[in-house]
């Protein structure tokens, strides 16, 4: 074979392989549409001290509707949008924003990053266990003691065959509706171990000054925000029974004066009676501000049946109790309590959909 026909089958096979290479990459490249939303309909009976509030009465809500779009590149790296919504009572308008919003690298099951605004390592984790997020946000969300997403660096992963898993962000700490800066960034993270199929034990902690360490502001941090915790779940097909529990330093006293700190715990528990119809129940307790009014007191409770009509679809009958003693605390359900006391009761239908 001559010197130009020996470069003519290289070229072409070089060729070749590139369009092979290209075509290979072009097939693992995938873009998929998802969403996801909470509803209910519902008869809310709320007092503070003694008399009504305005949230009194009966309507329907849909609390969350999220609308996904994922692309992977390859099989490592991957970009995801997350949108959501909210109403804005100051200008009486629904607004939508962007809860999560990030590229993914995926080097194993083992090491997970992710850029920009993801799922931060507490909630989600807890969220998934619990199994009734539709219903109610987990304790630490409920009570505004963290939140599901944040901007900043995520990476985490599962070790030994999936018994140890990790999770660990680097944020902002303003939370996934405030993708501003600060001079410093928070830090939350979560080490978990299943020593058996289904049982689950877990520690978390976050430190940070939540957003509020920013240059020129007038009330500049005095403090550190802490929070730590632990859980424990078993879930199997039939149920699911698990608890939560967390304490925290100054979580809302970043930029006051005075320390306090703070505590809670959330027990609930699930079973199913076929693969249609389960009942459920949970019960919370939390003292969120022990130092500074150490009367103030949480006490939550939820029950309901639930129901699967088909895939996707998840309805629920629910009777939800809060009562707050001794003052207010500000809630996912809005702020409970008053100079005295407060109560909270919500009964209905809640429904999750997914697509």
């Amino acid at each position: 074979m001559s010197k130009q026909n020996l470069a003519a089958a290289v070229a072409t096979a070089m060729a070749a392989m590139c369009m092979t290479a290209h075509a290979d990459s072009a097939s693992e490249e995938k873009t998929t549409i998802g969403g996801k939303a909470y509803l209910d309909l519902t008869n809310i009976d709320q007092q503070t001290d003694g008399t009504d509030t305005a949230a009194k009465g009966t309507g329907v809500d849909v609390k969350r509707f999220y609308l996904s779009v994922g692309h992977n590149f390859d099989s490592v790296w991957s970009a995801n949008v997350t949108s959501d919504f909210n109403y804005v009572s100051n200008d009486g308008e629904t607004q939508i924003f962007i809860k999560k919003a990030f590229l993914q690298a995926k080097l194993s099951d083992a090491f997970v990053a992710r850029l920009g605004s993801a799922d931060l390592p507490w909630v989600p984790f807890v969220e998934d266990l619990y199994g009734y997020r539709y219903v109610e946000n987990v304790i630490i969300d409920r009570l505004k003691f963290g939140t599901s997403a944040d901007w900043g660096l995520h990476a985490g992963g599962k070790l030994g065959d999936g018994m140890v898993g990790y999770a660990v962000s680097v944020i902002n700490g303003n939370g996934y509706k405030n993708p501003t800066r600060s001079k410093s960034v928070d830090f939350e993270g979560r080490l978990s171990f299943e020593p058996v199929k289904g049982l689950t034990l877990a520690a978390g902690f976050y430190s940070g000054k939540l957003g509020k360490d920013v240059q020129g502001t007038t009330t500049p941090p005095q403090h550190t925000a802490q929070r730590v915790d632990a859980l424990v779940a078993y879930v199997q097909p039939k149920f699911r029974v698990g608890a939560e529990y967390f304490t925290a330093t100054d979580w809302n006293q970043v930029t006051a004066a005075a320390t306090d700190k703070s505590d809670g715990y959330s027990a609930w528990g699930s079973f199913n009676f076929t693969d249609q119809v389960a009942a459920f129940a949970r019960f919370d307790e939390a003292k969120p501000k022990k130092d500074l009014t150490p009367d103030l007191k949480d006490q939550y409770f939820n029950v309901g049946i639930a129901y699967k009509p088909r895939k996707n679809v998840d309805v629920a009958f629910v009777y939800k109790h809060d009562k707050v003693e001794n003052g207010s605390i500000s809630t996912s359900n809005g702020t409970i309590g008053g100079t005295a006391d407060g109560k909270y009761d919500e009964i209905g239908l809640w429904a999750q959909v997914a697509f």
